[in-house]
């Protein structure tokens, strides 16, 4: 099953909501996302956070409060949707605000469970997380394309099929991982720990 989580950054542009609306995922509201994806006429199913900057009157029977302030809603919007069977989730509504917030998302993907291939979407690139529990991953780049490894969680990393390989090396975070490009082959990529995978649009 496929989910769009929309959360209360700034609005995706139009581009970016063509492609994720277009692959018939049921669109979640991540608190205040709510309001912005219906200001765009979307249609969502059902609002998920702590509800403190979202209108809930022009919501009603469609409100999930998440009241555990341990994570942000974003993550734990991921592990719901994820408990309940969803195997790809987009997230979009990610830009701006405080920097803290920027962070935070990529933080999101640490505290989400595995079980789910996870996207960020932003105007210039795409970031997919890497699950150790969810095995290699696998996508195809370009001769000369620009793509970039980041560990969110340390540990030791496997990739092939790039114009740097990586064979079994610790990674942190670091820029080790930045900017490798692509031979036009698939790309190979495992790990024991949390990666973030970061293509441009």
């Amino acid at each position: 099953m496929k989910a769009i989580l929309w959360c209360n950054g700034a609005n995706p542009n139009s581009s970016i909501l063509d492609e994720v609306l277009s692959n018939d995922a049921e669109v979640f509201g991540v608190d205040g996302g709510a309001d912005k994806a219906a200001e765009e006429g979307v249609v969502v199913s059902e609002i998920l956070g702590d509800l403190d900057s979202v209108d809930i009157t022009r919501w009603e029977g469609r409100v999930t409060e998440l009241i555990d302030q341990n994570n942000s809603d974003l993550a734990k919007a991921i592990g719901v949707l994820t408990d309940r069977g969803y195997t790809e989730i987009d997230v979009i509504g990610t830009e701006g605000g405080a920097t803290s917030h920027v962070l935070g998302n990529w933080a999101a993907l640490c505290d989400a469970p595995s079980g789910a291939r996870i996207r960020i979407h932003h105007n210039d690139s795409v970031t997919s997380r890497f699950h150790p529990d969810d095995g290699e991953m696998e996508f195809l780049v370009g001769e000369g394309e620009v793509f970039s490894v980041f560990a969110l969680l340390p540990g030791k990393v496997w990739i092939s099929g790039a114009r740097w390989e990586i064979q079994g090396e610790y990674l942190g975070m670091s820029t080790r991982g930045m900017n490798n490009e692509g031979s036009g082959e698939v790309v190979s990529l495992r790990g024991e720990g949390i990666l973030a995978v970061i293509r441009p649009r």
